[in-house]
């Protein structure tokens, strides 16, 4: 079975269903489900209907990553996402995850703040959103309300430097409930314009103390929370998460390639200290900003990929995950050439259940519904159908009308 390396080219006839060794994780294929918010966990609290559409896609031996949990009560930006903070939602998150284990899956929680890209409608007491900074997102940017309009983003709190360790230890106690609740390990959000992205990011981070300016100071933060972590469930349950090209949210760095190094090299050395490799690095690419956000739009150009991604990958010593607007085509290419050990998919398994029986036939896919996407019932959630005659064995869900 094919294990991790740094930047190793992939073995020859290696394909999107090669089974892979993600250190202590035996993987039969390499199709990992991204984390996306659906906002379903009705009052931050996982219902059984997330049971239902996490179950429906999985399969023996993948591996899927929830969508963005909030680590605390201040954490959310959108209405109805789940948090992992509190006791109920620990207990809630076990029956999603059971529901997942018992189609033979893994499952990673996703540990979310979105820092300034909330409101003061979903903070405690209506107060002001912590960030890195004091700046709001640009007007262009807008949030989606509870009652489904949508606003401008509003003027943040810089947090003070003496707070900065209380949101490092939410993170490290949300990673415990984590794993309480049955998870198989945790992926650190730190891309995306939210709050890590917010202290990684020269565009946004103009602190003068410790945690902002240069580079090193810039990536504290986030290596403050890894560290953190990896002391209270070890290196080898842990995912990061980075988007150093990404311009979401504002989220812009006027040196994305030396960004992306510098946090490589961090996560190298801390996974020297610790003596063991993280679960996985999981970058976006560029891409995504030009045709992941739209139904038109071209790809980012290969030298861009090279560039980055390459560089990242080639750097990176251990498990390297992409993400950003794939196709089935792109990601067989991508761990074909070895560019990517896994790819993760997101619109594409909204609306396929079945999405790894789909690829490896290669079925048509059913188109999703934007819509749906941040909408709170079963409808553009759990309704999209299997293949007839694939959908029981592979996906795990009930046969559906041939499309």
């Amino acid at each position: 079975m094919a294990g991790e390396g740094r930047g190793s080219g992939a073995a020859e006839g290696t394909t999107l269903f090669s089974p892979y060794k993600m250190g202590k994780f035996s993987l039969s294929h390499r199709v990992v489900l991204a984390p996306m918010t659906r906002c379903r966990a009705l009052n931050g609290i996982p219902t059984a209907m997330m049971a239902e559409y996490y179950s429906q896609r999985s399969t023996p031996g993948g591996l899927l990553i929830s969508e963005g949990t909030s680590i605390d009560p201040t954490g959310p930006g959108f209405p109805q996402v789940p948090g992992i903070y509190s006791e109920e939602q620990v207990d809630a998150w076990r029956k999603v995850v059971d529901a997942v284990h018992a189609k033979g899956s893994f499952i990673f929680c996703q540990l979310w703040h979105v820092g300034r890209a909330s409101h003061n409608v979903y903070q405690p007491g209506g107060a002001a959103p912590i960030s890195s900074t004091s700046k709001p997102v640009s007007k262009r940017g807008r949030i989606l309300m509870p009652d489904g309009t949508w606003a401008p983003y509003p003027t943040p709190r810089q947090l003070q430097t003496s707070e900065i360790p209380l949101v490092v230890d939410s993170y490290r106690k949300a990673a415990v409930n984590a794993i309480r609740a049955g998870f198989d390990g945790i992926e650190i959000h730190g891309a995306h314009g939210y709050l890590i992205d917010q202290f990684l990011k020269d565009g946004i981070n103009y602190r003068t103390d410790n945690y902002g300016g240069n580079l090193e100071n810039r990536c504290r933060f986030l290596t403050e929370v890894v560290q953190a972590v990896v002391s209270a469930i070890g290196a080898n349950r842990l995912g990061v998460r980075i988007s150093p090209a990404i311009d979401h949210l504002d989220a812009i760095d006027s040196d994305p390639l030396k960004l992306g190094l510098a946090v490589v090299e961090r996560l190298n050395s801390l996974q020297r200290q610790a003596g063991s490799k993280l679960a996985y690095l999981h970058v976006t690419q560029p891409r995504y900003t030009a045709y992941g956000q739209a139904e038109s739009g071209r790809p980012g150009s290969e030298e861009e990929e090279a560039e980055l991604m390459r560089t990242l990958r080639t750097s990176y010593d251990g498990t390297f995950m992409a993400s950003g607007a794939y196709t089935r085509e792109l990601g067989m290419a991508a761990v074909g050439s070895g560019d990517a050990d896994l790819v993760s998919y997101g619109r594409l398994f909204v609306s396929n259940p079945d999405l790894v029986a789909r690829f490896k036939v290669n079925a048509a896919l059913n188109k999703y519904n934007r819509r749906s996407f941040y909408t709170h019932d079963a409808v553009g959630y759990t309704d999209y159908p299997f293949m007839e005659g694939g959908g029981a064995e592979e996906g795990g869900g009930p046969l559906m009308a041939r499309l």
